[in-house]
Parts: C-alpha cells; sequence; structure tokens
C-alpha cells in the first residue's frame, strides 16, 4: 500500500471500497434494466404481434377460400342460401383486416405485403365473384358456370400466393423475435453472473481488508493489553493499521500509564495505611493497658480508697459531735469543713465508680417497660420532691431494649437534676413524654426551673463541668455526663432543647422497637400523615394513648444549670399539664 493509502482511515477506505462496489453493482443494474426492456419488448413482440398475425392471416386465408367455395356453389345451384358463406366471409374479412393493419403498424415491409393480399382478393372479387353473382341472377346457373374459368381459378391462386408471402414474412419476424427474446435472456444471464461476481469479489476483498486492517491490529491490541492484565504495567502498548486503531493503542496506553500511575499511588497509600494501621494498633494496645490501670484505679477507688476515706470521715463526725461548742468557733469550722470535704470526696468515688462501670459491667439488653420505670424512678426521688414540693407526671411511654438498671439510674438523674435546679417560690413540675420519630423515640424531660443557656447546652454533658458553685448546687458534677454514657451506650443521642420558652427540655432518643415503627408506618397515610389527619411526627406513645394537650411548655431559660452529680441540671416545666384525667399518663405528685 502507498504511503497515502497507509494514511487513509478505515472509514475512507471502506466508504471508497462501498462507492466502487456500489458503481458497479449500479451499472450492472442499469444493463440489466435495459436488456429487460428489450427483451420484454421482444416477448410482446412474440406473444402479441407476430403470433396473432400469424394466426389471423391463416383465417384470412380460409375466410377468402370459403368466398370462393360459395361463389363455385351459387353457380352450381343458383341458389341464394348457398351464398350465404360468402357474405359472411366478407364480412370476417373486414374485421380480420382491421385487426391486422392495427398489428402490422410497427412492420411496414408486412403492411404492404398485407396490402398486396386485399388488393388481389378485391381483384378477385371484382373480376369474378361480382360477375357470377349478376350473370346468375340474370341468366341463371349456367350463366354464372361459363364464367368459371381457370383463367378466375389462377386469378384466385395469385392471393393464395400473396397471402404465403405474408405468412412467411409473418413466420419470419417471429423467428427474429424469439431470437432476440433468447439474446437478451442470454445477456440478462449473463449480468446477473457479473452482479454475482461483483459481489463475491467484493466479499473476497472485504474479507481480506478486515483480516489485514482490522483483525490482525486488534488481535495485536489485545495481546499487548493482556500483558498489561497479567502485571506488565510498564509495557508500552503501540496501535497498528489504520489511523483510528492507531489512535485508539494511544488511548490505551494513555489509560495504562494513568492505571500504573494510580496503583503506584494506591501502593503508597497501602504503605501509610499499614504503618497508620500499626500505629493504631499500638495505641490500641496502649488504650487496653490504659483502660486495665484505669479499671484497676476504679477498684482501688472503690475498695483500698474507701476504708480510709470512712474513717476519716468517721472520726471527723466523732471530734463534730464531741466537740461541738467546746472548743472555739474557728475549730468547729475547721471540723465541718473536714467531715463536708471527706462526704463529698465519697460522693465523687461512688459516682466516678458508677461512670466508669457504664457499659463494662453489662446485665445484658431485655424489654423495658418505661412507665413501670417512671414508677421506680418516682420512688428513688420521693424524699427530694418531697422537700421541694415538686410535682413529677409522665404520659404514655414506650417499651424499648436496653438495661433496666442503666435506664433507671438515666431517669433518675434528669428527675432529680429538674427538682434540683428549681426557681425560688415555684414549685418544681417534671414531666417526661415520648414520640416516635422514624425508628426512634424521642423522650422528653421538661421542667419549669431556672434553665440552660444556649451557649452551656454541650458543656453540661461533660463530666466534671459545673455551672454554679457547689455551694448554691450540690453535686459532683457528673450527673449529665453519666446520662449522655448511657444514652449513647444504647446507640442514642442526647441533647438540650433551647428552643422552650421557659425552663429546660432535655431530649433524648433510643431506638424503637420494629414492631412500633411497623406499626407508625401502617397508621401514616400515603401523602405522609398519620392516618387520622394528624402530624405524623407525633405518631407515638402519646398519641396512640390518645393525648390532646401534653405538650410542654419551657421555663424562662434565664439561668444555666449545674452539669453534674445525681442532681446537677435544671429541667421542668412551670403550668405543666397533668397525665391524668384520662389522657392515659401517671402523676406522682408530693406537696
Amino acid at each position: 500500500m502507498t504511503a497515502m493509502g497507509a494514511g487513509w482511515s478505515l472509514r475512507g477506505r471502506l466508504a471508497v471500497l462501498v462507492a466502487v462496489v456500489g458503481l458497479l453493482l449500479l451499472g450492472v443494474a442499469v444493463a440489466e434494466a435495459v436488456v429487460a426492456t428489450r427483451s420484454r419488448a421482444h416477448i410482446d413482440a412474440v406473444l402479441n404481434e407476430t403470433g396473432p398475425l400469424r394466426a389471423q392471416s391463416q383465417e384470412l386465408l380460409a375466410v377468402l377460400v370459403d368466398q370462393e367455395t360459395a361463389i363455385r356453389g351459387y353457380a352450381l345451384t343458383g341458389e341464394r342460401e348457398d351464398l350465404v358463406p360468402f357474405d359472411t366471409g366478407r364480412q370476417r374479412e373486414q374485421e380480420l383486416a382491421a385487426s391486422m393493419d392495427r398489428l402490422l403498424a410497427s412492420y411496414p415491409e408486412l403492411r404492404d405485403e398485407f396490402g398486396t393480399v386485399q388488393q388481389r382478393a378485391e381483384q378477385w372479387r371484382q373480376a369474378v365473384a361480382v360477375p357470377v353473382i349478376a350473370a346468375i341472377e340474370t341468366g341463371g346457373a349456367a350463366a354464372g358456370q361459363q364464367l368459371l374459368t381457370d383463367q378466375s381459378r389462377q386469378q384466385f391462386d395469385q392471393i393464395r400466393v400473396a397471402v404465403d408471402v405474408l405468412q412467411n414474412g409473418i413466420l419470419e419476424l417471429r423467428d427474429e423475435a424469439a431470437a432476440n427474446v433468447r439474446s437478451t435472456s442470454n445477456l440478462l444471464v449473463l449480468l446477473l453472473v457479473i452482479a454475482a461476481l461483483v459481489v463475491l469479489v467484493t466479499g473476497v476483498v472485504l474479507l481480506t481488508s478486515l483480516e489485514r486492517m482490522v483483525i490482525r491490529p486488534l488481535t495485536s491490541l489485545a495481546g499487548q493489553v493482556r500483558e498489561v492484565a497479567v502485571g506488565d504495567y510498564g509495557h508500552r502498548i503501540a496501535g497498528t493499521g489504520p489511523p483510528e486503531f492507531q489512535r485508539l493503542g494511544e488511548d490505551v496506553d494513555a489509560m495504562r500509564q494513568k492505571i500504573a500511575a494510580d496503583l503506584a499511588e494506591v501502593r503508597e497509600a497501602r504503605e501509610r495505611i499499614e504503618w497508620v494501621n500499626t500505629q493504631l494498633q499500638k495505641q490500641a494496645e496502649e488504650l487496653t493497658r490504659s483502660n486495665r490501670d484505669l479499671e484497676q484505679f476504679a477498684y482501688v477507688a472503690s475498695h483500698d480508697l474507701q476504708e480510709p476515706l470512712r474513717k476519716v470521715a468517721s472520726f471527723c463526725q466523732l471530734l463534730q459531735r464531741r466537740y461541738a461548742g467546746r472548743l472555739d468557733e474557728r475549730a468547729d469550722q475547721y471540723i465541718a469543713f473536714a467531715v463536708d470535704g471527706a462526704q463529698r470526696m465519697q460522693r465523687l468515688i461512688n459516682d466516678l465508680l458508677a461512670f466508669s462501670r457504664i457499659g463494662r459491667l453489662t446485665t445484658g439488653f431485655t424489654d423495658v417497660d418505661l412507665n413501670r420505670l417512671m414508677a421506680e424512678v418516682a420512688a428513688q426521688t420521693e424524699p427530694a420532691r418531697q422537700y421541694a414540693d415538686a410535682e413529677l407526671t409522665w404520659g404514655e411511654l414506650p417499651v424499648i431494649r436496653g438495661e433496666e438498671p442503666l435506664l433507671t439510674n438515666l431517669l433518675v438523674n434528669l428527675v432529680s437534676n429538674s427538682v434540683k435546679f428549681r426557681r425560688a417560690d415555684v414549685p418544681p413540675k417534671v414531666h417526661v413524654s415520648a414520640r416516635l420519630i422514624g425508628e426512634d423515640w424521642e423522650i422528653t424531660c421538661q421542667d419549669n426551673g431556672i434553665g440552660i443557656e444556649p451557649e452551656f447546652a454541650d458543656k453540661i454533658f461533660v463530666i466534671f463541668q459545673r455551672l454554679h458553685a457547689k455551694d448554691a448546687y450540690p453535686g459532683t458534677g457528673i450527673g449529665l455526663a453519666i446520662v449522655k454514657k448511657i444514652v449513647e451506650y444504647h446507640g442514642g443521642r442526647v441533647w438540650v432543647d433551647t428552643d422552650v420558652p421557659e425552663g429546660t427540655a432535655i431530649r433524648f432518643t433510643l431506638p424503637a422497637l420494629p414492631a412500633d415503627v411497623a406499626d407508625a408506618t401502617s397508621a401514616t397515610g400515603a401523602d405522609g400523615s398519620a392516618a387520622d389527619g394528624s402530624d405524623p411526627a407525633e405518631v407515638g406513645t402519646d398519641a396512640a394513648a390518645g393525648r390532646a394537650d401534653d405538650e410542654v411548655p419551657a421555663g424562662d431559660g434565664t439561668v444555666g444549670a449545674e452539669a453534674g452529680g445525681d442532681s446537677e441540671r435544671p429541667s421542668a416545666v412551670a403550668g405543666l399539664p397533668q397525665a391524668g384525667g384520662g389522657t392515659g399518663g401517671m402523676k406522682e405528685a408530693v406537696g
């Protein structure tokens, strides 16, 4: 292939091949159309012209013979009935003459011979037939017989000769047309063979070209790609053949280079990840050792430190009881400080021990009815509520999966905080409610207490973080940290709702049972609203219990709350609705 041909694209080569083959086939098709038209003309000449002409010439001769026979019969008998064939033959002759004259329009030489036949037939009728008829009519049959001489017979024989000449001409014309039909048919067959050869040669050329220009380059490219696929990413891929395949090879090689670069980055990243994993493993081991140390510390704090701390507290209390008022005022104050410090240290150790045990010492998850649990919470917080004249209410609460002791501790801490962080001269009111949101129960503990400023909303859940002095609100500052750890241990989250107008609302989520989620889904309409037209966010135990006025108004939120202890976070609401009175809730009130 020349240099110019080597630069041709595969599309260009195929276009040239298709154009050449198309022109050849078009030429063959045009030739076949011309030959077929001629063949059809020759066939028409044989079937519709020469064939009928030959048959009509033979009938014409028979008609003329009938006329001559009728004249002779009439001359012998003189009967007018014997002249009927003459008249009939004359009429038929005129019809045949008109038909043959129309068919001979394209053959002037035969038309001249047909004219000769007509002329001689007319001459015979004028010279023989008409005189015989007239003689018979005037002189009888004998007069007519005298006119039928050898000369009259010879004159009719000339008609026969003219008809024979016409038939021979028609036969020659028919043979010529038949020969033309055979010739054009053979030519059509030849053209079809040529077209078949063109298609065959085109197929061979196309297969050869595909083998050389497509299959071989693709096979070569596939072999190089397989070498790269088995791991030889440094093998350069080069395309051969038409420009399209060369560009394809370049694109594949560019992809190989990109893959090789990505693999190099992956190797580096994997090495870094392995190094990081090694470091993480070391840190995990360090954390494990640290946890063991913390557990040991918790054990020591709960056992080894408890005994000397109890001795210190006991003897300080003995000193306080025995020598109270017998020493000076400063000595009494020092002894009180010692007693208070020992007691606070003991509470701090106990709370820290409880915090460390969450999630480590487990009793296993069970189905916990929070309604029954709230009764236990009410019992545990009863002394504090009696002292503060606090009211505790709760709505219909769900059944969830969890550890009952931890959940009890969680709610006790929240209720105790709500009672502790109360407003002066305002009886505390605490309300606990729940609603189903998605696949979680959102449980709210709301009060009418001092509230929490938004900037302290996250700080209160940090261990040992206090927003008030210990003499204003007692506690160790660990209560809400325990709440957060218990909620997260159960797969939920806890936060302070800072949008309430009064008091504090602490909300936390706990995973709902699948049955509760299924019931809520079935109660929700196709448009996303509840089947009864209520807000789907309200579909929960409260809504199921038919609570109409269970929304909890918030406090004034003017002062933050202490984040610690078993009672260090404000939460409660003035004017909370009562859970009783047909609402399906429960009420614990202490006057």
